[in-house]
C-alpha cells in the first residue's frame, strides 16, 4: 500500500520516517519529496508498505502523532491523476484565439466597442 505522510519537519531525513513505519511492518520505500531547485523538503513524502493490514494499522496510528513538535497527517496516498485534461492533444486552429481570426464565439460575434 502506499502510504500519504503530510505535515513533516523539514528536517526529518528519509531514513528516519522509514524507522517509524518499520514499528508496523515491513517498509519496501521511504521518500521524501524535495523542491527540484533547492533541495529542500517540502514538508510531505510517501510509504511502500507490502502488507495493507500493516499499512492500515501504521496509518491509524501515525496519523496525528506528534513528530519534532509538528502533528503529521498520515493516510492511504490516492492515485495521481491526469492533470493535462482531455485526451491530451493539440488544440489545433487559429492561434489568436477564439478559432475565428478575432478572439470571436462560434457565432462569429467578435469584440464589440458598443459595451
Amino acid at each position: 500500500m502506499n502510504i500519504f505522510c503530510g505535515s513533516l519537519p523539514f528536517r526529518l531525513q528519509e531514513s528516519e520516517l522509514k524507522e517509524f513505519f518499520e514499528e508496523y511492518g515491513e517498509v519496501s520505500a521511504a521518500r521524501i519529496i524535495t523542491d527540484k531547485f533547492s533541495g529542500r523538503s517540502k514538508g510531505f513524502g510517501f510509504i511502500e508498505m507490502p502488507d495493507d493490514e500493516q499499512a492500515k494499522k501504521a496509518i491509524e496510528e501515525l496519523d496525528g502523532a506528534e513528530v519534532d513538535g509538528r502533528t503529521i497527517v498520515v493516510n492511504q496516498a490516492e492515485e495521481r491523476k491526469d492533470t493535462r485534461g482531455g485526451d491530451g492533444g493539440s488544440r489545433g486552429g487559429n492561434q489568436r484565439g477564439g478559432g475565428y481570426g478575432r478572439g470571436g464565439d462560434s457565432r462569429g460575434q467578435g469584440r464589440r466597442s458598443d459595451y
